[in-house]
């Protein structure tokens, strides 16, 4: 007696998987409802991943046979031959996207043609319900992208780079369910350094240096994407600087030919690899991410460039109208002390007022003509924080002078002990001097007592002096201590006309 297809049967389960959007409930749906039509006690669907050389997913119902005579014949293209098992393909848009399998008869009969008829068309149902899922899924996953590239944006419009690259690691990871994104810049030795990270255990990550020596690192500097499905056994990676990294992704940050560093995200080891759709999104997103960072960077340069020459039009002015106009008063002062020599002291200290006045301002238009971005850690600009700071305490601020391009000549540990220094030296005025002015000097072409170059620092007030027996001070110690870690020495003494305090550090270049 030849058997039937249950028609209703198979209607109503075709309306059930077609009406569902979400692949695995599809997946879950087609192999039980195979499984009651064919009236089996075993159903299995194997998928083939995105690449499509492998499984994907391997979803079953009931028990039965092992699936690998399945997984086998959707690898090779082979179908299973035996009376007991039923196997069809399952095709989205044309495509091989699986196959469906019904094994063991709950009443011991084989399979019919109508049973073989019945599962192609709830295969076909479900490749069209597979089909559908995946547009809607592709088409979610192509909004949350396309928000990310908008969020981007918006921190980039706020005038904050710094936030956007923290953005641009937070949003990949997120989307591409990466246990770890990070931003990396150009390091100087070639290398790539992480500037921005978004991690379950960020601690580490933020300065790290991947060197450059590695091929991978090459590969990404010179814009091609690096796909890294085992890093510790991959032959282009620092096998000790990937133990513990599932796949990884290294995508360029690249735009107009330029590479302005990469894009890393990290899975843990033993998660799957990254599929062909999540490397598309990924690195489309890279691409967006460039594009932004590069608008955002130029923005900033011509901005920065519109303050550079704001700052040198100011410095040109003080240059050429204000010293120039402090000179001439200098010259008529001295004519008037010539002219009126009960008045020559007091004319004196009016011109060495000028020439102090003179000397902070070229020290401002100095500082006006270097970049903003070196400014802040210049030792001209420390020195003048330092003695701004001081005024509070002094009830003035002190006059500074430099003499030669001591950002150039000091290196960083010099410099951070002789701001140290002057910080004592301005707390000791201060504190014991009773001054009512105080010059600080920086020179950094000073040489030592055996002509080699030198730095000196003087501090000199006009104050009540040292009284005997105070020359021992720990201040004094602590100056010299700082002094003689690098060589030089430190001391003081009376003012240059015998009245106040001096304070001399001077340390070898």
């Amino acid at each position: 007696m030849r058997q039937r297809i249950p028609i209703p049967r198979l209607l109503r389960a075709m309306e059930f998987i077609g009406g569902d959007i979400e692949p695995a409930a599809v997946l879950d749906h087609t192999v039980r409802t195979a499984a009651e039509l064919a009236g089996a006690r075993y159903a299995a669907l194997a998928v083939l991943n995105e690449d499509g050389n492998g499984i994907g997913h391997l979803v079953t119902h009931g028990t039965g046979p092992s699936p690998e005579r399945l997984v086998r014949s959707l690898l090779d293209g082979t179908s299973p031959r035996s009376p007991g098992i039923l196997h069809v393909p399952v095709l989205v848009h044309g495509a091989k996207f699986g196959a469906l399998q019904v094994a063991d008869r709950a009443d011991g009969r084989p399979f019919t043609a109508e049973d073989r008829q019945m599962l192609r068309i709830l295969a076909t149902e479900a490749g069209i319900a597979l089909g559908n899922a995946r547009l809607h899924e592709a088409i979610r996953t192509q909004s949350r992208w396309m928000d990310s590239s908008l969020e981007l944006s918006t921190s980039l419009l706020s005038d904050d780079e710094g936030n956007a690259l923290t953005v641009v690691a937070e949003q990949a990871r997120r989307l591409s369910a990466a246990a770890t994104g990070a931003v990396l810049e150009p390091a100087d030795d070639g290398g790539l350094q992480v500037v921005a990270a978004s991690a379950d255990a960020p601690r580490g990550l933020i300065g790290a240096v991947v060197p450059g020596h590695s091929l991978a690192v090459r590969q990404v500097m010179a814009g091609e994407p690096v796909d890294l499905e085992d890093p510790a056994s991959d032959p282009r990676t620092d096998t000790d600087r990937t133990l513990g990294i599932g796949p990884t992704l290294l995508l360029p940050l690249a735009s107009e030919g330029a590479v302005l560093g990469a894009l890393a995200l990290c899975r843990t080891p033993g998660a799957p690899p990254f599929t062909v759709p999540e490397r598309a999104m990924t690195t489309q997103f890279a691409q967006q991410a460039a594009l932004a960072l590069l608008l955002a960077r130029a923005r900033r340069d011509r901005e920065q460039l519109a303050v550079l020459e704001d700052r040198n039009r100011i410095a040109r002015d003080l240059h050429d109208l204000v010293i120039q106009r402090l000179f001439a008063v200098g010259m008529v002062l001295e004519s008037a002390s010539r002219a009126v020599p009960a008045a020559a002291d007091r004319v004196e200290t009016a011109i060495q007022e000028l020439d102090a006045t003179i000397q902070e301002i070229r020290t401002a238009i100095f500082a006006l003509q270097q970049s903003p971005d070196a400014a802040p850690s210049g030792l001209r600009t420390r020195v003048l924080r330092e003695t701004g700071t001081a005024s509070a305490t002094l009830g003035f601020t002190p006059s500074v002078a430099f003499t030669g391009p001591v950002d150039a000549l000091v290196p960083e540990s010099m410099a951070a002990q002789l701001v140290a220094a002057l910080r004592e030296g301005l707390s000791n005025a201060a504190r014991h001097a009773h001054a009512s002015r105080v010059d600080v000097t920086v020179n950094g072409v000073a040489p030592m007592p055996d002509d080699r170059p030198a730095v000196t620092l003087t501090v000199t007030d006009d104050g009540v002096g040292i009284p005997p027996g105070r020359t021992r001070r720990s201040g004094l110690r602590n100056l010299r201590d700082r002094a003689r870690s690098l060589g030089g020495d430190a001391w003081v003494g009376p003012g240059p006309d015998g009245n106040g305090t001096t304070l001399t550090w001077r340390v070898p270049r």
